[in-house]
């Protein structure tokens, strides 16, 4: 029988539901949602699958140390204690990933230090000898969180965050994270059935995660190197059997269209896409949100300007016209809007059909939804009742 273990995978604040419904999809018995994060339970092949198969994980850990403390000396005397040589040894480099929320600790680089040094120490006292820190690409990352009094460390299998997928190719100013764009895209409920366009689509995220996700296209395989290929206890047989359990390419019905006004921002989507061989399924084209020809029966997802650069007025403005273009244009249509200006929300001028907060970095922001029909408001109710 396979021990099962307990693993830890963090994301976005707001996405943790959805996670762990999708850590059951890839095999997850038992879950358990906590903040920005999800416990989960299995074996090495389970930790294989989520960090290649996860759209909504940013790391997968495996907790090896959970004690109690309040000063540093604590941390020192209790992490030298434990037997790192399970995990490492002199000719391995590892480096310290503190994260830290306590009343008793407000330095989390003092606390790296502290644990970079108990581990050093016991290295030395045991062997004479002790294994290099690395900053970049070490061969074992450690992470550190201590919440109150209580500290955590953890062996960190993605070895860097999983929303670097491995496909940004160029530089545009202020991308959306890969994890929340595929956390925007499975909350519309979209499944690859109605024709996906973002019309705001800057270099590109939203399009590209939803064709992922349409593809049935691992987000994982693209990364280079994961952390747990350094760990004593790797299996590459098994992680091969994994991926090719995964690597099951669908084919894609509906056009993906990622579209933008700014030329600069569709050379970048144009690289991206053409990097993961995605054309055949992604159609990117220069065109302004507002002088759309408009279609029926699509599936809109935007992530427009929030007022950072914008004056209100024009913000405002800017948030009037897509209510317009969308009601007018898009009739039928499923449309969701990202944005953490309330005001200017609120100058859409549709009904919301529903609403949720997401976190856009440190930006609280509302993910909401609206159903756009034919007519007005009173023939779309007298055809749904009669309906």
């Amino acid at each position: 029988m396979i021990r099962a273990e307990k693993f830890h995978a963090k994301t976005l604040k707001g996405l943790e539901p959805l996670l762990a419904e999708e850590l059951k999809t890839l095999g997850a018995e038992k879950t358990e949602v906590v903040n920005r994060g999800v416990d989960f339970y299995g074996g090495r092949a389970l930790l294989y699958r989520v960090n290649l198969g996860s759209r909504l994980a940013l790391r997968v850990l495996l907790p090896v140390l959970h004690f109690q403390a309040t000063d540093s000396h604590e941390i020192y005397r209790n992490v030298k204690r434990f037997d790192w040589s399970q995990y490492l040894d002199n000719r391995m480099t590892f480096a310290i990933d503190p994260v830290v929320h306590s009343p008793f600790f407000n330095n989390s680089q003092f606390v790296a230090q502290k644990v970079k040094d108990a581990i050093a120490d016991r290295f030395r006292e045991m062997t004479n000898l002790r294994p290099s820190v690395k900053r970049e690409e070490p061969d074992l990352l450690i992470n550190v969180h201590i919440s109150g009094k209580w500290v955590t460390l953890s062996l960190d299998s993605s070895g860097g965050s999983l929303h670097k997928r491995g496909y940004r190719s160029g530089h545009f100013e202020a991308p959306l994270n890969e994890v929340l764009a595929a956390g925007m895209v499975m909350i519309s409920g979209w499944d690859g059935t109605t024709p996906f366009l973002d019309p705001m689509c800057g270099s590109g995220t939203l399009a590209i995660e939803a064709a992922l996700l349409a593809g049935g296209i691992p987000p994982g395989i693209f990364k280079k190197q994961y952390g747990f290929e350094n760990w004593k206890d790797f299996d590459r047989e098994l992680m091969e059997h994994v991926v090719h359990k995964l690597s099951a390419e669908k084919e894609v019905v509906v056009p993906i269209v990622a579209r933008d006004k700014d030329p600069a921002a569709l050379e970048v989507t144009r690289q991206q896409v053409k990097q993961l061989d995605l054309q055949h399924i992604i159609t990117v084209e220069q065109g302004d949100f507002m002088d759309s020809e408009g279609e029926e029966g699509l599936t809109l997802i935007m992530n427009p300007p929030y007022g950072e650069r914008l004056k209100h007025d024009d913000l405002e403005s800017l948030y009037s016209d897509i209510g317009s273009t969308l009601k007018h244009r898009f009739p039928g249509s499923d449309a969701w809007i990202l944005s953490s200006s309330k005001k200017a929300l609120g100058r859409v001028g549709l009904k919301p059909a529903s609403k949720r907060i997401l976190f856009n970095g440190a930006l609280e922001c509302s993910y909401v939804n609206y159903k756009t029909f034919k007519g007005n408001w009173k023939e779309h109710k007298a055809g749904n009742e009669k309906g």
